[in-house]
């Protein structure tokens, strides 16, 4: 009866764990810009260059499908793509059903970075600073989102889709694929925050001849070098239903469960010991005494 009470309390006390999850993200995006800058102002700039989509379809399995959608310039991202992405992240936020997220390229091929005509325009220092501060914490919220994330990346990932699928728990390939840091190429380096998830990815050395060879990575050298995780098996819809196939080999299970693992985990990896510890504890009181705990202790079974 006492272990019951106990649950039963800190299932009521699971909302204020939750609030200082919040609270946790909401600092985060607060020190996660190195600059300052006028967020609405370099919004309203992107969403004069329009063209393509970010669609997103969120399934009853939990597991969303999130494409990036410009195949006339290989899936590049035009100005409102921008804008769209920080939306689009916002709502995976608050998807309390959700357990993972796929993200994907239109007609074979995964992103080929900015859309040049973009680029052209905003190619001042300042507007440029603005603009990679908010790709930095767009794509920072996506991998800190809790959902477990895979980049399945079809055809070619180049500049900025590289850094895209870094911002992912997890990188698929399938046959042909390539991922390239092109930034050389360019004059520039990464500075939507690719470079420093590459290092936690790669290593150090392994970023360094990423980036400065620009080297092609296909399926069999990201298996080798650790950027990729997984071949997937043919093209197009076979691809993306491999895709889910291996997501949803830990996707299985309550969705609260399933966001309070991947909750534990971005604690442990970002934040100091003494920290990652009290957020661990808070997680842990959101699933504690709550209904999938309670369900798998009326069924008596363990370690299966």
């Amino acid at each position: 009866m006492a272990l019951c009470a106990a649950r039963v309390q800190l299932m009521r006390s699971s909302s204020s764990s939750c609030g200082a999850w919040t609270r946790l993200l909401q600092r985060w995006s607060s020190s996660s810009s190195i600059h300052s800058f006028n967020e609405k102002e370099i919004r309203e700039k992107l969403q004069a260059f329009p063209g393509g989509s970010i669609d997103l379809l969120k399934q009853e399995s939990g597991i969303a499908v999130l494409t990036i959608n410009n195949p006339s310039r290989m899936n590049a991202f035009s100005g409102s793509m921008m804008v769209e992405l920080e939306d689009r992240v916002s709502q995976l936020e608050s998807w309390t059903d959700g357990k993972g997220v796929i993200v994907v390229g239109a007609a074979g091929t995964f992103c080929s970075g900015s859309d040049l005509n973009a680029v052209r325009a905003i190619s001042n220092p300042q507007d440029g600073m603005k603009m990679c501060m908010l790709m930095q914490n767009t794509l920072t919220r996506l991998l800190r989102l809790p959902l477990i994330s895979v980049a399945m990346v079809e055809g070619k990932a180049l500049g900025g889709g590289a850094e895209l699928t870094t911002a992912c728990d997890f990188r698929l390939m399938a046959p042909g694929g390539v991922i390239q840091f092109v930034h050389k190429h360019m004059g520039l380096v990464p500075g939507w925050g690719g470079a420093a998830r590459l290092v936690r990815i790669v290593g150090s050395q392994g970023a360094i001849k990423l980036l400065a060879g620009a080297r092609k990575v296909d399926p069999e050298l990201g298996l080798q070098i650790g950027l990729v995780n997984g071949v997937l098996d043919g093209s197009g819809g076979s691809a993306l239903q491999g895709a889910e196939d291996w997501l949803g080999h830990y996707t299985k299970g309550a969705a609260p469960v399933i966001q309070a693992v991947k909750k534990v985990v971005v604690s442990g990896r970002e934040l100091p010991l003494a920290e990652a510890l009290r957020a661990e504890k808070e997680v842990f009181g959101t699933v504690w005494g709550a209904p999938a705990n309670l369900q798998a202790l009326a069924s008596k079974h363990k370690h299966r």
